[in-house]
């Protein structure tokens, strides 16, 4: 290889859920692919998180059959990277793990926008474990929305949703609501036996965030399957994911047509809780195209990272 193609380049996408981190050369012609566990330091702690990002990365070395070595330039997307304190958190760690390499730092809703709009201006969502509407105009100004972290935002997100879903199950038990689907999904889930066996499982620790959002794909399904309860449910965190983005499209007061990048597992994968958002989106009178599901945040961290160097080397 010539030089220039093995001047190395890291992007990484940090959630609440996983930790990606590919590794790619400098015509991001990718290497190699590395993933650990959650690393949103919000909710983990700033060593689990950066435990997490290490861990990410030597895998990606290990599936591109090289040894860790120097690279060119870094781009850390992560849940929670919000204000200046973060970004000299990770930039610390950065500068012990990978000293030589030019680093930026950015919300992991950037590299949604890097990847999955045409021209690099547009709005992204993120709906996984957590939620986040950002934007970006032609020239540069950006604005936010959400993203706030579970218990002072993050609507409409799979947490919302597996906390709606728990909600539900328990005012079915009561009487206080209609009988759903969701009661037996969510005690075989969890393998409980009966509703009143939830309020152990997540008053005493054993239910983390992440653990309650993956219960949004029991949300899926039974809304598919035509539970009222769960139609319900969707609906309601589609509009708040609509009223996100529709606030960030204002604040930027962005062009119609609008790029839309979505990513996160709730939206990517959730047919009902995409067509859902749109529906809400539309009624908002939001027109929003094209719309591009981003399966790989990870690439917009590289195509970050290729912009970090090129602009070094200007």
């Amino acid at each position: 290889m010539s030089s220039h193609e093995t001047r190395l380049l890291i992007g990484i996408d940090g959630g609440g859920s996983k930790t990606v981190a590919l590794l790619a050369n400098a015509d991001l012609h990718i290497l190699g692919r590395g993933v650990a566990g959650p690393s949103n330091y919000q909710g983990i702690g700033a060593d689990a998180a950066q435990a997490a990002l290490g861990a990410a990365i030597a895998a990606a070395f290990t599936d591109a059959g090289l040894a860790p070595q120097p690279v060119a330039a870094l781009c850390l997307g992560l849940a929670g990277m919000d204000r200046p304190a973060d970004r000299d958190l990770f930039a610390g760690w950065a500068g012990r793990v990978l000293p030589d390499a030019r680093a930026t730092f950015v919300n992991d809703a950037e590299l949604v926008l890097a990847a999955g709009t045409p021209g690099g201006w547009g709005v992204a969502l993120i709906c996984g474990t957590g939620s986040i509407a950002i934007g970006r105009d032609a020239a540069g100004r950006t604005a936010r929305a959400g993203g706030w972290g579970y218990l002072l935002g993050d609507e409409g997100s799979g947490y919302a949703i597996g906390l709606a879903a728990l909600r539900a199950v328990m005012c079915a038990y009561d009487g206080r609501g209609p009988r759903t689907v969701l009661t037996q999904a969510v005690l075989a889930r969890w393998e409980l036996a009966a509703p009143p066996a939830l309020v152990p499982k997540v008053y005493q620790g054993r239910a983390r965030p992440g653990d309650i959002a993956a219960l949004a794909t029991l949300v899926e399904s039974a809304a598919a399957g035509g539970d009222e309860t769960a139609r319900r449910i969707l609906n309601e965190a589609g509009l708040a994911l609509a009223l996100a983005v529709g606030a960030v499209v204002q604040e930027l007061d962005l062009p119609r047509p609008t790029p839309c990048a979505q990513a996160g597992s709730v939206i990517v994968k959730g047919q009902v809780m995409a067509a859902t958002f749109l529906d809400a989106a539309r009624g908002l009178g939001l027109d929003l195209a094209p719309v591009t599901l981003v399966t790989e945040p990870a690439e917009g961290a590289l195509r970050l990272a290729r912009v970090l160097l090129k602009t070094c080397r200007g």
